[in-house]
């Protein structure tokens, strides 16, 4: 067990040192592995929500509001510092997740996921119909911000934001896998086992769901604002219904079971896309839904878990987690004590 840790750990570095050497090595800004590492960020926020049982057809529209944040916040400073505009698309995400969660942490399954997808068309609607505003259909031209107050030309600039995306993907991962293993994220998991029993914990089960959706939305709308910022423009087809669909599409290919599925995911979606729109055009779509028909029947854990599989049977190994037989065996094994949990409030 400890081999295989330590060779995971071997090829997480690697593949970090890749990521970070990529730019300077291709001699590319990296605009494509961008777009990947912003796309993930929502995915990642989806991946949490299910953990509950849980599904939001309707996170574009967090997507949209950190896309429309640095679109006004950078028209108001004259284009913006790059790191200011990031801190005001998470805490306008942050309060728009607040808003709409306290009210759909109040339903749960397909209730869940359509009073989502309503709050997300009504929000595509403004942003089509308030032209003076939003310019409507054209969308909101995002002006190119200075960097650490540096103006720079359009590689640079890509350059950097790959790093800045990078970064922030790599904190959120690693963010999301340590809230996942701690007292509120097993009593997420457990919402979706028996919320019942939850309550009789003594624990809001709404409060705990509610923390996980506002942290979604704020990993939506960092999304949203990166890509508005390598595209230079937000348009209300960033709140669409077919975007929070793309969401749920790519934590489902990339595996749900684990946080590495929302980069495992991202990636192969636009990776699929871009080759098959270069390649068999219009029909793109139909090759991503081959694709997604093949994990779901030959592949149900996803991308990430066909890939634990593969890894345990070229290890010896089982590719989920067991107790080592020293710990389960003993019987003089002092019992683990268990993690106070802190999340308590009053009924459903």
């Amino acid at each position: 067990m400890a081999t295989n840790s330590s060779l995971r750990l071997a090829l997480l570095a690697v593949a970090a040192l890749v990521a970070v050497a990529y730019p300077i090595v291709s001699g590319s800004s990296g605009s494509f592995l961008t777009i990947v590492w912003a796309k993930a960020l929502p995915v990642l926020g989806i991946i949490l929500l299910l953990q509950a049982g849980q599904v939001s057809f309707g996170h574009a529209m967090f997507f949209a509001v950190g896309a429309y944040t640095i679109g006004f916040v950078g028209r108001a400073m004259a284009g913006g510092e790059l790191v200011l505009l990031l801190v005001a698309a998470a805490f306008a995400s942050l309060l728009a997740g607040l808003l709409v969660g306290v009210f759909v942490v109040r339903y749960r399954y397909i209730f869940f996921g359509m009073l989502n997808l309503a709050f997300s068309m009504v929000l595509f609607s403004m942003l089509e119909k308030f032209i003076h505003v939003t310019g409507g259909s054209d969308g909101l031209r995002i002006a190119r911000p200075t960097i650490l107050g540096e103006a720079m030309g359009r590689a640079q600039y890509e350059t950097i934001l790959y790093y800045v995306s990078l970064a922030i993907l790599a904190l959120a991962l690693y963010g999301g896998a340590r809230f996942l293993d701690s007292p509120l994220g097993h009593a997420l998991k457990a919402i979706k086992s028996n919320e019942t029993r939850v309550e009789y914990l003594g624990i809001s089960a709404r409060l705990v769901l509610l923390v996980a959706y506002v942290a979604s939305a704020v990993l939506a709308g960092l999304g949203g604002a990166l890509v508005g910022a390598i595209q230079g423009i937000a348009t209300p087809d960033y709140a669409y219904w077919v975007r929070s669909g793309e969401f749920v599409f790519v934590a489902i290919l990339g595996g749900t079971g684990h946080v590495a599925g929302a980069l495992a995911g991202a990636f192969v979606y636009e990776f699929i896309r871009s080759s098959a729109a270069a390649y068999v055009g219009d029909t793109w779509q139909m090759t991503l839904g081959i694709v997604l028909l093949a994990v779901i029947l030959f592949a149900p854990r996803g991308i990430v878990g066909m890939a634990a599989d593969l890894w345990g049977r070229l290890t010896g190994g089982s590719a989920r987690a067991e107790p080592a037989p020293e710990e389960a065996d003993a019987p003089d094994a002092p019992a683990r004590e268990p993690r106070p949990l802190r999340i308590v409030g009053g009924g459903r």
